[in-house]
């Protein structure tokens, strides 16, 4: 019977190998086609076949989402029309291991008479789409994992490791951010940690706990059943924040000798607790909650004046937990 465990470990070891042996390759080649890509005025086209063509397909939607508007064109089809998808404003990028893959070439007469540039990204230094490119970027792998070597393996890893190189480089040279990046992706909870805002999901106005600090530990406990949050801020008479009277305080004090009925909520509310402002991210309210192990937050104002109120049950409702 065969070790399928030893088996594949060794096409891990050979694939990291591959890898690893990347680094070479970024040179003053790579930088002119990330300097091509980065000036584009138009989109970034890549074009390959067959397993070169899924991986392109995967490359191209991670320029996509990441800044560098992009898309795939399959080669066959490119020569039964699709080429009219090519402007002079585009960089075309092209992927073949060998660099003689016949379908590819077919194409570039033309990519070349559009005035478009051209990126090849090859196994073969050597090859004619090397030669033809205005750059070439290396993906040169040492052994496939197939024992066979014949089945793309190991150079198919590189060359999706080394798409991704680019489209990183990229992203960080044009500033891209994590808003940037939920524009494209709204859908799913990717989009709502993103996208979601405090404000969108704070209790406010008349679902907001809040006490005077002249009420009583009692009257908190009123206003925390009503409200629901398992929270209530307590200010002063600028309705301005003074701390903050938690469930968790709540067990705090039930050893102590407090009358609830006559003591203050002053003497047991937290001071100076962690709030949040109504712009911020959910995904940054998430952290610091996650952080300073805490259930909930007050946001307040510019004038520290509570004006919502969210705790870990509204995140979860909300897709962002």
């Amino acid at each position: 019977m065969k070790n399928f465990k030893q088996l594949a470990q060794n096409v891990i070891k050979i694939e990291q190998q591959a890898i690893a042996e990347l680094t070479q390759f970024i040179d003053d080649d790579f930088v002119k086609a990330g300097e091509l890509m980065f000036n584009c005025q138009g989109r970034v086209i890549v074009i390959g076949m067959g397993k070169s063509g899924h991986i392109g397909g995967k490359i191209a939607a991670t320029l996509a989402s990441t800044g560098t508007p992009s898309f795939f064109v399959h080669p066959g089809e490119a020569s039964h029309g699709d080429l009219g998808m090519i402007t002079i404003d585009d960089v075309v990028l092209t992927i073949s291991n060998s660099g003689e893959t016949g379908e590819v070439l077919a194409i570039i007469p033309v990519i070349k008479r559009l005035g478009a540039k051209l990126i090849a990204m090859t196994g073969n230094p050597d090859s004619t789409l090397a030669q033809l490119a205005d750059t070439h970027v290396c993906v040169k792998v040492s052994q496939e994992a197939c024992p066979l070597g014949l089945a793309p393996t190991s150079s198919t890893t590189a060359t999706l490791v080394m798409g991704d190189a680019l489209a990183v480089a990229l992203l960080n040279a044009r500033g891209f951010t994590a808003d940037d990046f939920a524009l494209s992706h709204p859908g799913g909870s990717l989009g709502k940690r993103l996208l979601l805002r405090l404000t969108d999901i704070m209790h406010k106005d008349e679902r907001l706990p809040t006490v005077a600090k002249s009420a009583k530990i009692k009257d908190a406990l009123v206003e925390m059943s009503l409200k629901g949050l398992g929270m209530t801020a307590i200010i002063d008479d600028n309705s301005q924040l003074m701390g903050l009277f938690t469930d968790g305080d709540l067990r705090r004090i039930l050893d102590a000798k407090i009358d609830i009925h006559q003591d203050s909520i002053t003497s047991v509310m937290t001071k100076n607790p962690y709030v949040a402002k109504q712009d911020m991210l959910a995904a940054e309210a998430l952290k610091i909650m996650e952080d300073k192990k805490i259930n909930g937050l007050i946001i307040v104002n510019d004038n520290n004046q509570p004006i919502g109120a969210m705790n870990m049950h509204d995140l979860l409702k909300s897709g962002v937990l």
